[in-house]
């Protein structure tokens, strides 16, 4: 008789536990096990704990090749599910064997695992584990299926809501009740407040510092300050919630109708425009892809949406301010250059509508669009592409955590009667055609930070702490990525022959980017290095990216006059005739202005159930020298943390939504 040691690991979330009967059997090279139920003297199988059993044989199994575990129920109880993390097989030889599990396991399911180092297709020798991974990628295609969302969009999984989700890919108990919590304490306060649902408009800017008791940041604070502040105004284009669409600018766009004259005054004394466009000084803001999208309609009357351009200027003193702005794309004498020197409410009202439309950008095409609904394509991709024991598939599933359930859930509450896509200038149906026109302008580079902040003319503006951390962060990331990709595969020859890789980018390009061979999106993958990049802008997309423009979103737009979703008056055409009542009458009522900062509340909130980037709670790899890259990794991520926590000590508003320690492993919220 030879003897095989158990370790069996149930996960520690809430309920992990069973008291059913777990029975298991070996498969190797040499033959099989008995069908052996893993029983101690007291109680089996509790949360968070590993239980060690042996499981004896006549002799040797050989290679071990597959773990069969079968749970059936105990007595007369109901249905008790069970999360198994893990199991630790240590052979006879002495070999210790991983085989991960991660799951949630039903009643009279019969679950297989695979163990031992990963392996692309092509790898497998053995007929039991060729027939059982074509078996696994057939049931997993069945399970995960493809849906059109909306017409020109990126596609979606077709799970109509969480809960037909399979169990471990759906919220954890507690971060469902944290969301519930959340939500019911913002509720109860404005409901307390009166606010909720008024339609009452604000009788003064002051009146909104008093929204929220329970919900402050220092950074919300200092917006609801300072947010009049041109130098303030121009730093979030860079550092606030939505850094991706300025650019240089060496030249105007001939329909900005800006002047030597008109902003000769806001540029170094006895400097022109031109000059400063040569110097590469002038930077450039424009919404032109909002242009002519119809609004929503508000109290019977169609709102107003500008597609506007802000012309900044970078000052000796290193700071960019505004200095020109026009409203609409089109010139005309309805349509005025606004500058620094009209009255304080005209210039004001003129960097709300600005503010409105790059809102509009941020929660609908660089948040939702570039980062949530392609992470769904990357993940649902992988899903149906890759056997859970190929060696991608364990380094990108940490990566894919709660984001089919936070992309189920957004759909629905984001996009509901009273969720802010439509509450917003748009609308529904119009930041749906937004979105549709970004995608279909979307390119690979533009994923691909270095790249992006070349394209943009950004390599060299200063107090750009988005680039200078972001870009950090991708080093550290595809360093990485690069370790990982050369292990197993040493040579581009097995890149090609990959072919669960291979149906994995073919299903994205077709699903995510919509065949566009204009985006410059891979269709296949022939070389190490061009995987190597891939992975490395879907994991910075799925980490850095998003925490980039998710983290922020209480800190900049909770004080709505700094960068609202709606503005209901028509934007000024002529100067000199508004006022303060004319902003108060352009902001959002009480009720919708509570909405917005109740889903910017959500949204930001960090929670418990939150893993950092680098974190890998759910042992996966086998070999040694995977475990070692993570090690690396994470020591990288640490000190770039210490860095930027030095770093922000020194400025009067720190920059750390792409501090490591702040970033979440996937997008999960």
């Amino acid at each position: 008789m030879v003897g095989y040691k158990l370790e069996v690991t149930t996960g520690d979330l809430t309920f992990s536990g069973t008291w059913d009967h777990i029975y298991v059997t070996l498969f190797g090279t040499e033959g099989q096990s008995e069908r052996t139920e893993l029983d101690n003297f007291g109680f089996d199988f509790s949360t968070g704990t590993t239980g060690t059993y042996t499981l004896s044989t006549d002799l040797s199994l050989g290679k071990l090749l597959l773990f069969k575990l079968e749970k059936d129920p105990f007595s007369y109880l109901p249905e008790d599910e069970w999360y198994l993390s893990k199991i630790v097989v240590t052979t006879p030889e002495g070999e210790a064997i991983l085989f991960p599990c991660h799951r949630w396991i039903s009643r009279g399911e019969l679950v297989e695992l695979r163990g031992g180092r990963a392996l692309k297709g092509f790898e497998e020798d053995h007929p039991l584990l060729i027939e059982h991974r074509e078996k696994e990628l057939m049931l997993k295609k069945s399970v995960y299926q493809w849906k059109i969302w909306a017409e020109g969009l990126s596609h979606i999984n077709h799970f109509n809501n969480m809960w037909e989700l399979p169990a471990e890919m759906r919220f954890s108990l507690s971060k469902s009740s944290e969301l519930v919590y959340e939500k019911f304490k913002a509720v109860i306060e404005l409901k307390i407040k009166g606010m909720r649902g008024s339609t009452e408009k604000w009788e003064s800017i002051e009146d909104m510092k008093n929204i929220f008791w329970w919900k402050k940041t220092p950074m919300s604070e200092y917006v609801a300050e300072h947010w009049k502040e041109d130098d303030f105004y121009g730093s979030q284009f860079l550092n606030g919630a939505n850094p991706n669409v300025i650019k240089r600018c060496s030249e105007l766009p001939p329909n900005f109708a800006v002047t030597e004259e008109m902003v000769k005054p806001f540029l170094e004394e006895g400097s022109s425009l031109q000059e400063e466009l040569k110097k590469g000084n002038i930077f450039l803001s424009d919404q032109k892809k909002m242009d002519g999208i119809p609004p929503r309609v508000y109290n019977g009357e169609p709102l107003h949406v500008t597609a506007g351009l802000c012309l900044f200027y970078l000052n000796p003193e290193n700071k960019l301010r505004p200095i020109a702005i026009q409203l609409l794309q089109q010139p005309s004498a309805q349509n005025p250059i606004f500058l620094p020197s009209d009255s304080e409410t005209d210039w004001l009202l003129a960097k709300m509508f600005i503010k409105n439309a790059d809102a509009m950008d941020h929660q609908a095409v660089q948040h939702l669009m570039k980062i949530h609904f392609l992470a769904e394509v990357y993940t649902v991709a992988a899903l149906r592409s890759f056997s859970v024991i190929h060696p991608l598939y364990k380094l990108l599933i940490p990566h894919f955590h709660s984001t089919l359930n936070i992309n189920i859930e957004g759909r629905s509450n984001l996009f509901g009667p009273d969720g802010a896509m439509s509450i917003s200038s748009l609308g529904v149906d119009g930041l749906t055609e937004l979105m549709r026109r970004a995608l279909s302008e979307t390119t690979y580079s533009s994923l691909c930070l270095p790249e992006d902040i070349t394209a943009r003319g950004l390599e060299s503006i200063p107090n750009f702490y988005y680039r200078d951390d972001g870009l950090k962060l991708w080093s550290i990331i595809n360093s990485f990525v690069k370790a990982v990709v050369e292990y197993y595969y040493p040579s581009d020859s097995e890149v090609c022959k990959d072919t669960e890789l291979q149906e994995w980018i073919s299903e994205i390009f077709t699903h995510g980017i919509l065949g566009n061979k204009a985006s410059g999106f891979p269709e296949s993958f022939h070389t190490a290095e061009e995987l190597t990049k891939f992975i490395t802008m879907v994991i910075y997309t799925m980490t850095g990216e998003h925490a980039a423009v998710n983290n922020g979103q209480f800190d900049n737009f909770s004080w709505v006059p700094n960068g609202s979703l709606l503005l209901c008056k028509p934007p000024p055409t002529t100067k000199g005739q508004s006022s303060m009542e004319t902003l108060l009458e352009t902001l959002p009522n009480v009720g919708d202005t509570v909405n917005l900062g109740s889903v910017e509340w959500i949204l930001s909130e960090t929670y418990s159930a939150k893993v950092p980037i680098g974190t890998c709670p759910k042992e996966r790899f086998n070999e040694p020298a995977p475990k070692q890259m993570i090690k690396e990794f994470q020591a990288e991520l640490s000190s770039l943390s210490e860095a930027i926590t030095s770093r922000n000590l020194q400025l009067e508003i720190p920059y750390s939504y792409l501090d490591p320690a702040q970033i979440g492993n996937s997008v999960a919220i």
